[in-house]
């Protein structure tokens, strides 16, 4: 196999798309975004691209005994209401920093196919401690963008995230921009310990306001009651272990 290989397998007409990335990433925020959109707009969706490399990990996906070479998928999405979409999907980043700059030109390489000229990537910022409020931050290319995506309810703090954005997400808005395309990155705050559906449903609904589509949430919500749970129940063994912890007390007498 060739270092980077593109399955075409469908070819669709789409109105002004714009790309959408939801690549594995902290607390998977960005991966459950765009898995929730093409449960929810499935009866839209076509798969047109399938992207091979030697970047991705050495090893296959397995379905009903059926082995599938891991790759990253591209769904177009007609939308009834708004604009069309290209939601860009998959199991795995690349395994080097040169990877992670192939990939990315391949994946605007077909977003330009499709007549596609604004990015959004997806992601998670890291609070390092649980959340009940999910504010999303925001990055973007340009800043004739910020007012837009400000009134949708984006915060933009200085110096945040700290470190800058790595991975796709980071290269999508550095050579989208040197390529033309307005880009935007989408993160959602999550604790950064467990996969984090609220925070993913936060970042959509800025989508949905910015793009002008609708999807319901049923799915993600009973996601996130499940991580409640799992939440609830690490607190309870955290509260467990500061109780067991012996007091000065407890240490007095050795027999």
């Amino acid at each position: 196999m060739d270092e980077l290989e593109i399955d075409a397998v469908a070819e669709v007409e789409l109105d002004d798309p714009v790309l959408v990335e939801g690549l594995p990433g902290v607390g998977h925020v960005g991966t459950l975004a765009v898995e929730h959109l093409l449960e929810e707009l499935e009866g839209e969706s076509t798969l047109v691209r399938r992207i091979y490399s030697r970047e991705f990990p050495p090893q296959v996906s397995v379905e009903d005994g059926v082995s599938e070479l891991t790759c990253a998928e591209i769904y177009a999405v007609d939308v009834p209401e708004g604009r069309d979409l290209l939601l860009l999907t998959g199991d795995h980043q690349a395994q080097s920093n040169a990877g992670h700059y192939t990939l990315t030109d391949a994946f605007l390489d077909i977003a330009e196919e499709f007549g596609a000229t604004e990015v959004y990537a997806l992601g998670g910022v890291p609070t390092g401690e649980l959340i009940e409020e999910y504010a999303v931050v925001g990055a973007v290319s340009d800043e004739s963008m910020l007012e837009e995506l400000e009134d949708a309810g984006v915060e933009f703090r200085e110096d945040e995230p700290a470190g800058g954005i790595v991975g796709v997400s980071g290269l999508l808005l550095g050579l989208g921009d040197r390529r033309g395309f307005e880009a935007t990155c989408l993160m959602g705050e999550t604790s950064g310990y467990l996969v984090d559906p609220k925070s993913a449903r936060a970042v959509l609904e800025v989508l949905e306001d910015v793009l002008g589509f609708e999807v319901e949430y049923e799915s993600l919500d009973e996601r996130a009651d499940e991580m409640e749970e799992v939440i609830g129940k690490i607190q309870e063994m955290e509260q467990q272990q500061q109780m067991d912890v012996p007091t000065d007390d407890d240490l007095r007498y050795i027999g």
